[in-house]
């Protein structure tokens, strides 16, 4: 694990980081996306939020150190994908990018939000029960390439006064643990 880098910031996802974006997809998933499905997330759908954690730098320095893609339909927040890179997990990224994420989909009105996560991503389930996530549910079988069952989760009062109250309690506990695999393991 590297440490978090200092300049590092929350903001959309572009074109000129899929390169990166999908390699972070590869090393964390068994059953990644294709390439192609970010090239629409980006430049096809209308529904989805799609960010990254990133450096600073500019151009070949720049280092997407983690993504997230979430679907806003309606008042609903659906995370889509959400992974950080392997070197710079359990470090702060992950619970920082998911929370940048749910308050830019909560300021464009979603008051919930809804993920499946592998029954077995334990780290994963860890981390969203933080962030009030509870598990309402159950698919069967969901995923095809073990018959994995996914919890289906729910965070209810998605507000911008309970995403502030999260962020202390992880700033306060010292809590920095990434996180990911909504459709996978982190």
């Amino acid at each position: 694990m590297n440490p978090i880098p200092e300049d590092f910031e929350m903001r959309p996802m572009t074109l000129d980081d899929l390169p990166q974006v999908y390699r972070i997809e590869l090393d964390s998933f068994t059953l990644p996306w294709p390439f192609n499905s970010y090239v629409y997330e980006l430049t096809g759908s209308h529904v989805s939020r799609c960010f990254v954690a990133a450096t600073k730098d500019t151009g070949d320095r720049k280092k997407i150190l983690g993504m997230i893609v979430i679907y806003l339909i309606e008042d609903e927040a659906h995370v889509a994908t959400f992974a950080v890179h392997k070197d710079y997990r359990r470090n702060g990224i992950g619970w920082r990018l998911l929370l940048h994420s749910l308050r830019e989909t909560c300021r464009e009105g979603a008051t919930h939000a809804m993920l499946e996560v592998r029954a077995g991503n334990l780290s994963a389930i860890d981390l969203y029960k933080k962030f009030s996530f509870v598990q309402v549910g159950i698919r069967k079988n969901y995923y095809v390439d073990n018959h994995e069952d996914a919890l289906l989760m729910d965070m209810n009062e998605l507000t911008l006064d309970n995403l502030s109250a999260i962020e202390a309690r992880f700033l306060a506990s010292g809590i920095d643990q990434a996180g990911g695999g909504s459709h996978d393991a982190c």
